[in-house]
């Protein structure tokens, strides 16, 4: 059960991005490897967010990893994997000074697609609900159709959800340039059906997001 307080939120969402390695730590001081980059990318849109990271870092680290106060906590943070010869504790502070660089000349907001499964997710987190809750492998035995599937999300989900799964499909059709680009990237926020037969997955993700749209505004 995560904690009322949740005091290391920011750094687990840091450390989730590690997925991409393994959780093997991958970076130096002078260069940040794959899964810090993915994570700066995101942080890039909202630099609070590493400034929070940072904070938790420091309050880890001063607090102590192993302290019997925060055991709770630390047991719900991803393990990342030290290079040989080094720390937990080590690694740590080498991501703590990445975000403090960041922060004093944060990083402009990538252009380019995400890198990563944890960065795709992380940008599109109420696209990749719908798809993973929705239209998973397992549909067939809830759901007679698409449109049913997507009813069911509709009438269930708040306004805001709604205005903002259509405004992420909007930027999702545009970073996939090509049709297969489209699909792997859907496949990773976790879609593991085709769309409705006869229809291509560019123009069923267009119809899903004037559904929503039209319910949006009742």
């Amino acid at each position: 059960m995560t904690p009322s307080n949740d005091r290391f939120r920011e750094l687990r969402e840091l450390l989730r991005s590690y997925t991409v390695t393994g959780y093997a730590f991958d970076d130096t001081e002078d260069r940040r490897g794959v899964a810090l980059s993915a994570y700066l990318r995101q942080a890039a849109l909202d630099p609070a967010r590493a400034a929070g990271a940072a904070a938790e870092i420091d309050d880890l680290l001063e607090t102590g990893l192993f302290n019997d106060e925060i055991a709770d906590d630390v047991d719900l943070l991803p393990h990342i994997r030290p290079p040989r010869g080094g720390s937990v504790e080590g690694c740590l502070a080498v991501v703590g000074g990445h975000l403090r660089r960041f922060l004093a000349e944060p990083d402009a907001p990538s252009r380019l697609p995400p890198q990563t499964a944890w960065e795709w997710r992380e940008q599109f987190p109420a696209l990749s609900h719908l798809m993973a809750a929705y239209f998973h492998q397992d549909f067939s035995l809830e759901y007679s159709s698409h449109g049913e599937a997507l009813d069911d999300y509709v009438s269930g989900a708040a306004e805001s959800d709604l205005w903002q799964v259509a405004g992420e499909i909007e930027d999702f059709l545009i970073l996939n340039e090509s049709d297969q680009l489209l699909k792997k990237s859907a496949a990773t926020l976790g879609l593991s059906i085709l769309p409705p037969q006869g229809v291509r997955l560019r123009q069923w993700l267009t119809d899903v997001r004037g559904i929503v749209l039209h319910r949006s505004r009742g």
